[in-house]
């Protein structure tokens, strides 16, 4: 559920097929807005009659769902709960939601908070919403109607920042949240007797005294990790106090966490292993209810008249997939037969309602959040980290490995934590099937450019440039620019990279590191008959480029190396882009005087397999 959005209100609705029971289809139109409006307004008006307890923390109620739904845009995200009600009371029953600001946790937060509340009388603000008109959902409990646990259950609603803080420790914050939860308990059921020091037990005891189990929703969970960086002692505590607060109760029916962060790791381990996670790299079944689809945005534009093709440019780019089937009511796939993913283009959320509103396509992120924190991570030049992202802007994609990264903001092992840290954070899309970041649209990438201003990045993006520069000049057969260009690049390497021939392919690697754009790198390939130094290979996105085959030598003349290609047949292994090979010879002679002047010259010899 994202905030402020209705994007349908300009369709016809179908009266005769919602009267058949047929199903609504995505529209939302405005006979149905009004209808809501005024169930709303009774709703309101009977809860005020009734004298219905709203409380801060315990049966939030529904106005902060409402609010959303009555503004101007308004995008309807209710089928999420379909797949919801299928976790509550089963073991899966603990979802932790992690997306970058600006992507409406806080109105799923509201959203759940309405339906699931006992006391909130939501049933007007869901039954004209998409919710209500789906097909029921097919579970091993069987089937389970959109309205099944709509009011059931008592909900506590927490947002950690009211509790964990800069300035005061964590332990004084989970005792305050202890006291003022326990405090809204003990007077909705003052006739039930708890422990005041023991929240465990005293929502035992509520949920035993009264039958009625709860749905907790913490928003901004991971405040501790954010605010709170270095203190360690304090995050374990907050993470042991969920633990047991939620693992393996009764009470609970359903727990629901989101926050920017997925949850911490400890190693390989988690504290809270009961979770599943939903995050920007893995969203599985909620990946549609994660921003805003293709669909929604292009029916924004034609309601408030906007160039879709802008819009698109701007803010969309962030790709993921659920990795399961569509829908569970889908014919079942043989067995031993893999799920087929869905794939969905997301969109900026708020960047969208922005222009929508408006009617200008810009950047809108630093409106929210400094990119401040972005120039700070990629300040940490961790294995070649600034590299990195002079490839990202220029358009590339990098693979990285996600498994090493704490889910924190300073447990850093090298370049791809930071860099999975920044998919988190909203600046960097992933492929899930790939393994790939890039940058997602024009205005993160706005974001970048800002960022990389300072006088620190000339020195990385000059050589960026210079790099491109080589691949070019390679593309172009250009043996002689080639060698000028490795050598002026290698004489700005360290000196040890002059000592043999592995740490000249390793300054070699460095001089074509924009190549990562067009290429897989591999090195050593087997031959058959011997090892080739470097090959660059084709990514499937541009097949039009040459496989490119090096061979280095060191204190030998370059036409050795390229003998050695064609006496080994290493092209032979790359038949699958015959016709389209470079074969690229790279040496130079350390054995000469420094007073030479042929000292540390480079030569080169390309040509085509």
């Amino acid at each position: 559920m994202q905030a402020g959005m209705d994007a349908h209100l300009f369709k016809p609705v179908d009266t005769d097929a919602s009267a058949k029971g047929l199903g609504a289809t995505s529209a939302t139109i405005l006979s149905r807005r009004q209808r809501r409006h005024a169930v709303i307004s009774s709703d309101t008006m009977r809860n005020r009659r009734e004298g219905d307890i709203v409380g801060t923390y315990l049966n939030p109620g529904k106005q902060s769902f409402e609010m959303g739904v009555n503004s101007e845009i308004y995008v309807d995200k209710t089928e999420m709960m379909r797949y919801l009600n299928s976790l509550v009371n089963t073991k899966q029953r603990y979802v932790s939601v992690s997306r970058p600001r600006r992507f409406g946790k806080t109105m799923t937060a509201d959203m759940l908070c309405a339906y699931y509340d006992r006391a909130a009388n939501a049933r007007g603000s869901f039954e004209e919403t998409q919710l209500a008109f789906t097909e029921p959902t097919q579970t091993a409990k069987g089937e389970l109607p959109w309205d099944c646990y709509l009011g059931s259950f008592d909900v506590v609603r927490l947002v950690m920042t009211d509790f964990i803080r800069t300035g005061r420790s964590v332990g004084d914050g989970l005792a305050t949240l202890v006291e003022r939860l326990l405090n809204e308990l003990a007077e909705l059921y003052p006739h039930v007797s708890y422990d005041r020091d023991d929240l465990f037990y005293s929502m035992d005891r509520f949920y035993q005294a009264t039958g009625t189990q709860f749905v907790i929703v913490i928003d901004e969970w991971d405040a501790v990790f954010r605010q709170r960086q270095d203190d360690v002692i304090g995050q374990t505590l907050f993470l042991d106090f969920l633990r047991d607060w939620l693992k393996d109760k009764s009470y609970v029916a359903l727990a629901y966490m989101t926050g920017i962060l997925p949850i911490k790791k400890y190693g390989k381990h988690s504290a809270l292993n009961m979770f599943t996670e939903y995050s920007m790299m893995f969203p599985r079944q909620l990946a549609p209810y994660t921003g805003f689809t293709e669909s929604e945005v292009r029916d924004l534009c034609a309601r408030y008249g906007r160039d879709y093709e802008a819009v698109h440019a701007w803010y969309d780019g962030y790709e993921v997939s659920d990795i399961v089937p569509a829908d569970p009511g889908h014919e079942r796939l043989a067995a031993g037969t893999p799920p087929k993913a869905s794939r969905y283009a997301l969109y900026s959320p708020l960047s969208v309602v922005e222009a929508m509103t408006t009617g200008v396509i810009m950047d809108y992120w630093n409106q929210t959040e400094t990119y401040e924190a972005l120039a700070d991570y990629i300040r940490r030049d961790f294995d070649g980290l600034k590299g990195a992202v002079a490839l990202l802007m220029d358009g590339g994609r990098l693979r990285i490995d996600t498994s090493t990264y704490q889910n924190d903001m300073t447990t850093f092992h090298g370049r791809d934590d930071v860099l999975s840290l920044l998919i988190h954070l909203g600046y960097l899309g992933y492929d899930s099937e790939t393994g790939e970041v890039f940058v997602p649209n024009q205005e993160v990438l706005d974001e970048f450019r800002t960022s990389t201003k300072s006088p620190e990045w000339e020195g990385p993006l000059r050589a960026f440039e210079k790099s491109k520069e080589l691949v070019r000049a390679t593309w172009a057969k250009n043996a002689k620019h080639v060698a000028e260009l490795l050598e002026g690049m290698h004489d700005r390497a360290d000196n040890k990279t002059y000592n043999d021939e592995a740490a000249l392919s390793y300054a070699v690697q460095l001089a074509y590191y924009a190549a990562q754009r067009y290429y897989t790198t591999i090195l050593e390939l087997d031959s058959g008959k011997g090892y080739a130094d470097i090959c660059y290979l084709p990514s499937p996105s541009h097949p039009e480029a040459p496989a490119l085959v090096i061979e280095l030598k060191h204190g030998k003349p370059a036409k050795t190396a390229l003998d050695q290609i064609r006496r080994r047949n290493y092209p032979d292994r790359l038949e699958h882009y015959k016709g389209n090979i470079l074969l690229v010879a790279v040496s130079y002679d350390s054995n000469v005087r420094s007073t030479d002047p042929s000292f540390k010259h480079h030569s080169c010899i390309i040509e085509e397999a």
